[in-house]
């Protein structure tokens, strides 16, 4: 039986080398059954927590209304969610963060999500695999404050221009990780 997965992407490059692994990835789980909801936040409007702690209490997710409370309910339904993304500057980039920020709502609002795999795709510049430990550490962390397990990861270094995930096997892994769900 196929998952409902939550597809979080944070470039803005609608043809970059993120996108292209998201594009594999979604291709494979819906392959294999799976319904994918794609959200991508650099194309959406979702600013970051005020921390004002009124989660829910107006029905929605966040009392601010943007992009993310039509993304809230997806997420409650999902049984995984997958982060996709390029490095910025050694760590998430702010397009995708004030989503991740955001899933603090459900926690303030009493809303069980634990349960739920997650997963990483994500490509960076430079060779050094270290690179990545600033996506790596904060997604961790939040996923066990979530009791959230880690169905795995995609991690590409190298890679900088459009099209440059084509020289890698990138791609290829992404669609493989739909074999983890």
């Amino acid at each position: 039986m196929g998952k409902k997965i939550v597809v979080i992407t944070g470039s803005p490059r609608k043809k970059g080398n993120s996108f292209a692994m998201t594009e594999a990835f979604i291709q494979a789980a819906e392959a294999k059954g799976h319904t994918v909801t794609r959200f991508d936040a650099a194309l959406k409007n979702v600013g970051g927590c005020r921390a004002c702690e009124t989660c829910f209490k107006t029905g929605k997710a966040c009392s601010f209304d943007d992009d993310f409370n039509m993304l809230a309910p997806a997420i409650l339904a999902a049984d995984a969610v997958v982060f996709s993304m390029p490095v910025y500057w050694y760590s998430i980039p702010a397009q995708i963060k004030g989503v991740i920020d955001r899933l603090f709502s459900f926690v303030v609002g009493g809303r069980d999500i634990a349960g739920k795999e997650y997963a990483v795709i994500a490509c960076c510049e430079e060779q050094d695999m270290s690179v990545f430990d600033g996506v790596r550490a904060p997604l961790e962390r939040s996923a066990a404050l979530l009791k959230w397990t880690k169905a795995g990861e995609v991690l590409v270094p190298g890679v900088l221009n459009l099209g440059d995930i084509e020289k890698t096997d990138g791609c290829a892994l992404a669609a493989a990780l739909a074999e983890k769900f």
